[in-house]
């Protein structure tokens, strides 16, 4: 068996629009195509052995044992390595379980899908069930217990860390998007200029003096002591020299730190002796980064974290280091493996609680206290593993939030104003926080900024809060909005027009857009990235700039199959057309799939948003079948029965009638502009430029844009290069014209064909190109169509061949050509610059010379420059021509 490619979707995709992580691997099953499970002695035994906790998997049966029941019956390996590759990741502790196996359009080869929860992992088992399905029909032996480890070492270097995730999984509870912005914890709540930002529990709204403060604990020590908050007595010294009398002054049991120390990072408590303190003093100095270390007294009690944010006590826990308690029979080392077989206790933040290591430092402490991990332990004798308390290193958690005391909660509240934090967690040391710390004679240790969450989420005992919430109350209080709208275009023709043309009304309206179309991603119409830029990743670019208040996103099938959408909904959804384009590509054969395919950018549109459908193609009519959103239909035929149905229903629509762009709500029509004055439109000739603009104007009413603002927005869109580059762009030469458009395709070269059939011209000359990655006979029918188009053709070739040779290409073309007319002049210059160049210094008077061209801006920049060589040639003029001179 061989994998030809792993891609990981990322957000709504072909194969679903809820189940945004999935892994599609496409797998080519080879010689094993004709061996289903059934004909491979033991393998169901083999299987079974391996993977007992397959038992639950259900298939398609229905009940428990359903899998197996397919093994035994007989299934394809394809659909075995999918069942594999999600048990390996739950084994991993990643419960995932939608999977599904579908031929990909060529025998034996298969898509075979399944769910991941991090992509490395994801990627890790789709190799991992091949290899293991492998060795199963040897009957070789697997031991799957390095590949578990991995993985769950994959995911805990991917995934986001427990405070992060709650931050991340309340706001997408609340609606609210996220994007990743590093591979930490550095991630972006809210799109383009609604947008807020965490790093851990750090905000956008964090204090950096308040940051500062916290890390620094002899000024934030200093300012608590100035505000008479209870703080232990201490000191700060820089250099051993002074340690001696440091603990002096302090006085044993004390506590040695570095100051500008976090996460419990080089920090020993309870020291009783110099020895001891010299010991600490050099952890402390390896930890610190200003080198200035604190030495103040150890302060008797249990140790508490106070979690405020905006200000308000929120959390309460009781922290314990991790520990073992004897029973009188077993050793140290016995104890702690005990210990970690608490199903609660897993590999990093995989569970409620961490598993116990030993290192260095544990090995340290058992020492000073007397015992080594051989030692056995009096019944109840409790004995500590580590210094701090920390969950990530084998603490415990009590919630105690009910038990704080109001003057405790006071003092907290207002240490968080006086460090100036909106997130912070207050260290407590006292024997109880239900009694004030003037009681007890407690205090406050520390304030940290970016206080871990994971106490507080999934306490030990106790109840868990959930303190995510309040993060997210103050980032986007009530009424305010995180997002921006987002306006989606799919179709195999007219993407990218009816993409700028709404971006244009969107700016006419005073919007600030940010757009992305097969040419580049722009800007508030800046060019900001080149070349074809319609997946997920140009989207994500857009919803992340911090100025963009509006987003117009063209989304090409390419993006859709290699990756899916870079956003989870948008607010209106367009499909302009469907036809047939890109088939025999990424497992697409049929229209009926391309639809599907296209089909998914409506699946995404919010409840209260719009689908745009064209009502004139009836494959894209169909779509609305599965929607639960509003739908509009627009359409060139004011009499379409689907139009008709709409208005009927007081539905929205969008027609061309007695030369009209009109909107229609229910029967009611509203004239918007004559397609006479659309110069998109060239005065009406161009049919397939009015279906474009009847989008875009649904879109505009949607978005309340009045009918003046559309249409000044209509009469200032002009084709040009700047404004539609490479679509309909009409070059006048002294004695000729040149007409450089996208068309690559046949429903665009039909497209085209009707619009220069209203152009006269003496002869009309093609310079047409095949596509290597198109079937052959679509390039064939190019061909065919450019017979009927144009009196003579030039035949180019793309600079990027596609799988295909330049000979086969101009072949395909050349027979397509001859199917139609056996007679018809054909010249052969494969360079598309020679092409052009030869065309245009060739042309004869009043001819018109069409370049479809797939390189654009190259394209452009050469007819450009010709025109401006022949300008020169006729406009030169002397000081003489300069008036009033």
């Amino acid at each position: 068996m061989k994998i030809r490619e792993i891609n990981a979707m990322r957000g709504p995709n072909y194969w679903s629009v809820r189940r945004h992580k999935l892994i599609v691997m496409v797998l080519d099953l080879e010689e094993m195509e004709k061996r289903p499970s059934n004909t491979i002695t033991g393998f169901k035994d083999r299987l079974e052995a391996l993977f007992p906790t397959m038992y639950e998997h259900r298939c398609s049966v229905g009940t428990a044992g359903g899998f197996f029941q397919r093994v035994e019956e007989g299934t394809w390996m394809g659909h075995i390595i999918e069942h594999i590759a999600l048990e390996v990741q739950t084994l991993a502790g990643m419960d995932v379980g939608f999977g599904r196996t579908r031929g990909y359009g060529e025998e034996g080869v298969y898509n075979v899908v399944f769910a991941y929860m991090e992509e490395s992992v994801g990627r890790y088992a789709a190799k991992l069930s091949v290899d293991i399905c492998e060795a199963l029909i040897k009957g070789e032996d697997y031991d799957m217990t390095i590949d578990i480890q991995k993985m769950r070492e994959l995911r805990e270097a991917e995934r986001l860390g427990p405070s992060t995730g709650s931050i991340v999984e309340e706001a997408a509870s609340r609606g609210i998007p996220w994007i990743r912005l590093n591979t930490y914890s550095l991630c972006q709540l809210g799109y383009g200029a609604n947008q807020k930002r965490i790093q851990a529990t750090v905000t956008s709204e964090t204090s950096s003096i308040g940051v500062e403060l916290a890390c620094d604990k002899e000024d934030t020590k200093f300012l608590l002591e100035q505000a008479e908050v209870q703080t232990p007595r201490g000191t700060i010294i820089r250099q051993d020299i002074g340690l001696e009398e440091a603990c002096k002054y302090v006085g044993f049991p004390l506590v040695i730190k570095p100051v500008d120390g976090n996460h419990g990072r080089g920090i020993t408590v309870n020291i009783n002796s110099y020895a001891d303190a010299l010991v600490a003093f050099q952890s402390a100095k390896e930890s610190s980064k200003s080198g200035a270390i604190i030495v103040e007294k150890h302060v008797v009690g249990d140790d508490y974290r106070l979690l405020v944010i905006n200000n308000v006590l929120v959390a309460a826990a009781k922290r314990t280091p991790a520990n073992v308690v004897g029973n009188g029979s077993s050793t140290v080392q016995e104890l702690i493996d005990e210990v970690n077989q608490d199903p609660r206790r897993g590999y990093g933040h995989e569970n409620v609680l961490t598993q116990i290591t030993v290192n260095d430092l544990t090995l340290e402490i058992i020492k000073n206290a007397g015992y080594s991990l051989d030692s056995v332990l009096e019944e109840d004798q409790c004995l500590l593993l580590k210094d701090t308390a920390n969950l990530s290193t084998g603490g415990t958690a009590e919630d105690v939030t009910d038990m704080v005391h109001p003057s405790n909660i006071f003092m907290a509240e207002r240490i968080s104003k006086i460090i100036d934090l909106d997130i912070c967690g207050i260290d407590v040391m006292t024997t109880d926080i239900s009694k004030p710390l003037e009681e007890t004679g407690g205090a406050v240790l520390e304030v940290n900024a970016g206080p871990g969450f994971r106490m507080h989420l999934a306490p030990t005992s106790g109840l868990p809060r959930n303190v995510a919430s309040h993060v997210i109350d103050k980032l986007f209080p009530h009424g305010v909005d995180s997002k921006i709208p987002i306006v989606a275009v799919t179709g195999t023709n007219g993407k990218t027009t009816t993409t700028r043309l709404i971006a244009h009304l969107a700016k006419m309206k005073g919007f600030k857009v940010g757009y992305t179309t097969s040419d580049g991603v722009y800007v508030q119409n800046r060019l900001l990235m080149k070349g074809d830029c319609t997946g997920p990743a140009s989207a994500e670019f857009v919803l992340k700039d911090p100025t963009v208040n509006f987003a117009v996103l063209e989304c090409a099938r390419g993006g859709l199959l290699r990756a899916g959408l870079g956003y989870h909904q948008c607010d209106i959804g367009i499909v302009t057309n469907v036809a047939s384009d890109h088939l025999g590509l990424k497992g697409i054969h049929t229209i009926e799939q391309l639809a599907k395919v296209k089909g998914v950018i409506p699946e995404t549109v919010k409840p209260d948003g719009y689908a745009i459908l064209n009502a004139d193609d009836e494959l894209v009519y169909e779509m609305r079948r599965s929607l639960k959103c509003n739908v509009a239909l627009f359409s060139m035929d004011e009499h379409n029965p689907h139009i008709k149905a709409m208005q009927k229903l007081g539905g929205l629509t969008a027609i061309y009638e007695n030369g009209y762009i009109t909107v229609c709500r229910g029967e009611w029509k509203m004239r918007i502009i004559k397609t006479l004055n659309v110069p998109l439109t060239y005065g009406g000739r161009a049919t397939f430029m009015i279906q474009n603009v009847l989008p875009a104007v649904l879109t505009a009413y949607i978005q309340k844009f009045t009918i003046d603002e559309m249409k000044v927005a209509l009469e200032t869109f002009i084709p040009s290069p700047a404004q539609t580059p490479g679509r309909l762009n009409l070059f006048q030469f002294k004695d000729f014209q040149v007409l450089l458009d996208y068309a690559h395709n046949p429903s665009g070269m039909r497209a085209l064909q009707k619009f220069i059939e209203k152009i006269d011209a003496s002869i009309k000359v093609g310079i047409i190109a095949g596509v290597g990655d198109r079937r052959e006979e679509d390039t064939n029918e190019i061909g065919s169509i450019a017979a009927d188009m144009f009196d003579e053709i030039i035949i180019r070739q793309d600079k990027n061949l596609r799988g295909r040779t330049e000979c086969e290409l101009i072949n395909m073309l050349d027979a397509g050509i001859k199917m139609k007319d056996p007679n018809k002049k054909i010249t052969i210059i494969p360079n598309e610059r020679e092409a052009a160049t030869y065309a245009i210094k060739n042309a004869k008077k009043d001819s018109l010379i069409v370049i479809c061209s797939d390189v654009v801006p190259d394209a452009l920049q050469l007819v450009q420059d010709l025109k401006e060589e022949e300008a020169n040639q006729l406009y030169e003029f002397t000081t003489g021509d300069i008036p009033n001179k």
